[in-house]
């Protein structure tokens, strides 16, 4: 069976519909709870995927983030092997880092709340975003933005941060929104993270009254993206053993 190791930061930040996606798929999902006291593997080692999830931390510092070098390391090994990788929001900074980008306080302020980002024509050929409709509407909930890799590909960005989602290499993507949540996911973000929401406009009662329609337009369209990352992830296996019984 297929395995996907999950990287979870904080508890309100799990993996949601990845986990459920990566399930339907016949994925086998491992979580390492870092804020537990788990500890991050040093290699890849009968992984077929790697997710690392979001959290408040910063990815340039090791204060009060005691895994992140060892994030960086799997993340860029993750990157060279071809591993399917997916980082979220903090996962997305790390894997820009990882791979040679750059991560900074974003100059426009936090950006939380659902709001559009635009799809580039990159996405057409991309094996995750072709076909997927733009604008998308979608979860923020951040305040450091990134800037791309050397060889990575844009793939989504709006007028407030500009870099919203790249893929390095054939099969890692990352994505500074949140496209995992659901009802549950958004309340408890809003319980855990209240305080990052006052000075926005709107606040948590904004949030609130969006999210009923913003996920129902969103549901189909994650479905078919976590899928995708899903079916890769399923696949990296079945062609690692059609290989070794050649």
């Amino acid at each position: 069976m297929p395995r996907c190791l999950v990287v979870q930061h904080v508890a309100p930040e799990e993996a949601f519909a990845i986990e459920e996606a990566l399930a339907a798929a016949g994925v086998a999902v491992e979580t390492v709870q870092v804020f537990a006291g788990d500890p991050v593997p040093a290699g890849l080692s009968g992984l077929d995927g790697l997710v690392v999830m979001g959290g408040p931390m910063s990815a340039n510092a090791d204060d009060g983030f005691g895994s992140r070098r060892a994030e960086l390391a799997l993340l860029s090994q993750a990157v060279a092997a071809g591993l399917p990788t997916l980082g979220v929001c903090l996962g997305a900074q790390l894997l820009a880092l990882a791979t040679g980008g750059s991560v900074r306080r974003g100059e426009a302020g936090p950006e939380i709340g659902w709001s559009p980002v635009a799809l580039t024509e990159a996405c057409y050929a991309d094996p995750l975003f072709a076909g997927l409709p733009s604008p998308l509407g979608v979860l923020q909930w951040h305040g450091d933005t990134f800037s791309l890799p050397e060889g990575g590909t844009l793939l989504a960005g709006n007028a407030t941060y500009p870099s919203q989602a790249f893929r390095i290499g054939p099969v890692g993507w990352g994505l500074q929104f949140h496209i995992e949540v659901d009802a549950a996911a958004v309340a408890g973000f809003l319980e855990a993270f209240g305080a990052d929401v006052e000075a926005t406009s709107g606040g948590s009662e904004q949030i609130r009254a969006q999210t009923p329609a913003a996920l129902a337009e969103l549901a189909p369209i994650r479905a078919v993206l976590l899928d995708r990352f899903a079916q890769l992830v399923a696949a990296d296996v079945i062609e690692s053993d059609l290989v070794g019984s050649g």
